[in-house]
């Protein structure tokens, strides 16, 4: 049964949305100096006739009446209306700069109009200047990169890199994660909600070092045993490498146990194989106290991936490594057509220049800590909250109908969403059972903005 405290937080959703209704008005929320463009377009129900009969089936959406996104600005979204939305997802963790920066828009425009694609067959400075400027962004021998157009990609590539470089075929990945839709990267991936019944071989599932569900809460040392007893008993003693987030997304805003990733890559670099750090969401200064997921672990990877927040919403990733394991792809042809295209890496430099002239790495350790001190504020009043996790703008809440038990709150985080959204307020859900809300806003989002969403 559900206890006393998420019958009230449910119902206090439910009031809110009622008085909300009753208003007929807009929920206050900062002042924002932008005015939408006025909106001539097809209606919702146009689009989603149109997207019923003409898109994949398996395309699915959030609310029983999905949203007409038409514009965007900062860390705001419009609908078809002109009603104004905080955006506390940031479309997956992937606009950080915000919404149509225009540093970020005239980079594009401007690359656009003087050359769109061409190859990297041809000498071009947009992919040369982005590449050093992003290399200078990490640690160590992390120097060479390879560009990408997605995250799935950019993980597919590290594995064979992996797999190439070290000679052996198994590659190690924790439960519950997720690192991408492809043949390797869904093997990798280790929930059934995203796998299909293909072949995914030499990948092995290491117990999840989850410090709120996991079997042994925190303790690094008794996890990274399971990774020591995957090498002895499921390969040859060697493997090709680990690849890991330091903060699950797709997962459910996951952090790993402090002290695991030290200890399991020693683990696996015992073993022969290499360490990949999946950043596609947590990199680019999410976490706020660092630029990269891993930093906060401390550790130093052998490859490290990224995509999302590295063009702020323009198709782009990267594989990062060193020198001596890039030379690996000179054994065959290695090409990717778009991949460094001139008008992605134009703008790949202009998000990097933004985070840092606007300063929106402290942004997020600041604002973020603020919110989730907040949260946690609202944990002690709602027995419904079982669990506030992340750091800086990647932040867990998860809910539950038993916090002794656990049990996942599936239909109360459901409801949650809609009256969130019926008060002008956007975040995301996820974890194996779609109880967790994933907030991960753009990165200019301000304590006003927290504020709004707390109360919403």
């Amino acid at each position: 049964m559900m206890q006393l405290g998420a019958r009230n937080f449910v119902r206090r959703f439910s009031r809110l949305a009622s008085a909300a209704e009753t208003a007929a008005a807009v929920p206050r929320m900062p002042e924002f100096d932008h005015v939408p463009l006025p909106y001539d377009g097809p209606s919702a129900a146009e689009i989603a006739r149109k997207r019923a009969e003409y898109l994949s089936p398996s395309i699915f959406h959030f609310y029983s009446k999905p949203l007409n996104i038409v514009e965007g600005k900062r860390q705001y979204l419009y609908d078809e209306q002109g009603r104004r939305y905080l955006d506390a997802f940031a479309g997956i963790a992937t606009v950080c700069c915000g919404h149509c920066h225009p540093d970020v828009v005239d980079a594009i425009t401007a690359q656009a109009s003087r050359l769109q694609h061409s190859t990297v067959l041809y000498l071009n400075h947009a992919i040369a200047d982005f590449a050093e400027a992003l290399a200078s962004k990490l640690p160590g021998d992390l120097k060479v990169v390879f560009f990408t157009n997605s995250g799935t990609e950019a993980n597919e590539l590290a594995i064979l890199m992996a797999r190439l470089y070290t000679g052996s075929h198994d590659i190690i990945s924790l439960r519950n994660s997720y690192h991408g839709n492809a043949a390797g990267t869904m093997g990798a991936t280790a929930q059934k909600n995203w796998k299909f019944n293909v072949v995914q071989s030499g990948v092995h599932h290491a117990v999840n070092p989850d410090p709120y569900r996991g079997v042994f809460g925190s303790d690094a040392e008794k996890y990274v045993r399971d990774v020591q007893e995957i090498i002895e008993f499921g390969t040859t003693g060697q493997v090709a490498g680990f690849i890991s987030e330091a903060i699950q997304g797709v997962g459910g805003i996951v952090e790993v146990a402090p002290g695991y990733l030290p200890l399991a890559y020693e683990k696996v670099r015992n073993a022969g194989g290499l360490c990949i750090a999946d950043e596609v969401q947590a990199g680019f200064a999410r976490v706020g106290s660092h630029f990269w997921g891993f930093e906060t672990h401390g550790v130093v990877p052998d490859i490290v991936t990224m995509a999302k927040g590295i063009g702020n919403g323009i198709p782009l990733g990267a594989v990062v490594t060193t020198p001596e394991i890039a030379q690996v792809l000179t054994r065959r042809c290695y090409f990717n057509t778009f991949g460094g295209n001139p008008l992605c890496t134009a703008g790949g430099l202009a998000v990097l220049n933004v985070l840092e002239k606007e300063r929106l790495q402290e942004n997020a350790f600041i604002v973020g800590a603020y919110l989730k001190d907040h949260l946690r504020g609202l944990q002690e009043k709602h027995d419904i909250i079982g669990d506030v996790r992340g750091t800086g703008f990647m932040l867990g809440v998860e809910l539950v109908t038993d916090r002794q038990l656990k049990t996942p709150a599936k239909e109360e985080i459901c409801h949650a969403m809609e009256h969130m959204k019926d008060m002008g307020v956007l975040v995301g859900k996820g974890g194996f059972y779609g109880n967790v809300f994933r907030i991960t806003p753009p990165l200019c989002f301000t304590k006003e903005d927290a504020g709004t969403l707390i109360l919403g």
